[in-house]
């Protein structure tokens, strides 16, 4: 199984230790995700000039219908950016209470927020020239959600909104961090603003930024912080064949999407102290642990089920091998 780089894994310690010693993010470090967003993703690679593109959960579809350009192509949001701007837009939905979302007054500030690096420069690779790309792609796309439960007296609902209504985009990505004279904004869909935000759940932003050049690892992140909750002291197990149907879009063949969604998972590990799981043939179990922001613990340690939470370690999903590796219980009163 493929390894994690060092440089990558010394930027998730980094980010494991902050954590570790504050488990409670402060009001900064605060972010917010859908469930409609973690239970089917955005696509991982451009699907290409394709007329809508679908992922199925259970009996929850989505589909996207693309931004088309004036030449006519189809132009989806995908990648590492429009996953880190969901969850900013969902935050900032929770924030203000509001459908119009201000950018701020420059491309950089805004970069800032979302853990990129105005410094990439303006070329077809930096940062900034992709951040807008992507915002186009994402802000002028239709999304549609659907639940079709196979009982036949159950109804079938489903909704399909845009995701913006309007907007307006000032910046220059050649000169990120000129200041507009005009005011960047975006309005969200009346009917996307209430679904993301009725059902919305908190995640660590400095988890995400840690993982935030591997969309894989933001999906993971992201459903197992979604799965965990809803857990309440069971527990479940997931095969790698089901995960990849859910989040593994990218992939045709599964035995790829296993060997990635393992790196995928020890990063993960690394910077969710609360997650607890062990691995199995096929897949692993989730075990009971802790949400991905826990209840404000001033000055005390996570505890899962009266075991103390050991320090993040990333470790090689064995078959039989449980994260966090046994310490000695500890209990309270």
């Amino acid at each position: 199984m493929a390894s994690i780089a060092p440089s990558v894994a010394l930027r998730l310690l980094n980010v494991a230790d902050e954590i570790r010693l504050k488990p409670s993010p402060d009001a900064a470090d605060l972010a917010y995700t859908a469930r409609e967003l973690v239970l089917t993703t955005l696509p991982h690679r451009d699907p290409g000039n394709v007329p809508a593109w679908q992922r199925v959960n259970g009996w929850f579809t989505m589909t996207i219908h693309p931004m088309i350009d004036s030449r006519g192509r189809a132009r989806y949001p995908y990648g590492s950016i429009p996953r880190l701007l969901l969850y900013w837009i969902v935050t900032e939905a929770k924030r203000t209470e509001s459908r119009r979302l201000d950018l701020g007054p420059s491309l950089a500030e805004f970069m800032r927020q979302l853990e990129l690096n105005p410094a990439t420069g303006g070329g077809k690779r930096g940062d900034a020239q992709r951040l807008q790309d992507q915002m186009e792609r994402l802000f002028r796309a239709q999304v549609s959600f659907e639940e079709a439960p196979p009982l036949p007296t159950a109804a079938r609902r489903w909704l399909t909104m845009p995701i913006s209504e309007a907007g307006e985009l000032w910046w220059s990505p050649a000169v990120p961090a000129q200041r507009a004279l005009f005011g960047s904004y975006v309005v969200l869909g009346e009917a996307f603003y209430r679904a993301i935000t009725a059902k919305a759940f908190p995640v660590d932003r400095r988890a995400l930024k840690a993982l935030k050049r591997s969309p894989l690892a933001l999906d993971l992140y992201a459903w197992l912080a979604y799965r965990v909750f809803g857990l309440k002291g069971r527990t479940q197990f997931i095969s790698w064949k089901g995960l990849c149907g859910q989040i593994g879009s990218a992939y045709s063949d599964p035995a790829n999407f296993r060997k990635a969604a393992q790196v995928a998972l020890k990063k993960v590990a690394v910077v969710y102290p609360g997650l607890a799981y062990r691995c199995r043939p096929g897949g692993f179990t989730l075990l009971p642990g802790l949400p991905a922001v826990p209840p404000a613990t001033a000055g005390k340690t996570p505890f899962i089920h009266g075991e103390k939470v050991p320090p993040p370690n990333a470790r090689d999903c064995a078959e039989g091998r449980t994260y966090p590796p046994k310490r000695t219980v500890k209990r309270y009163p």
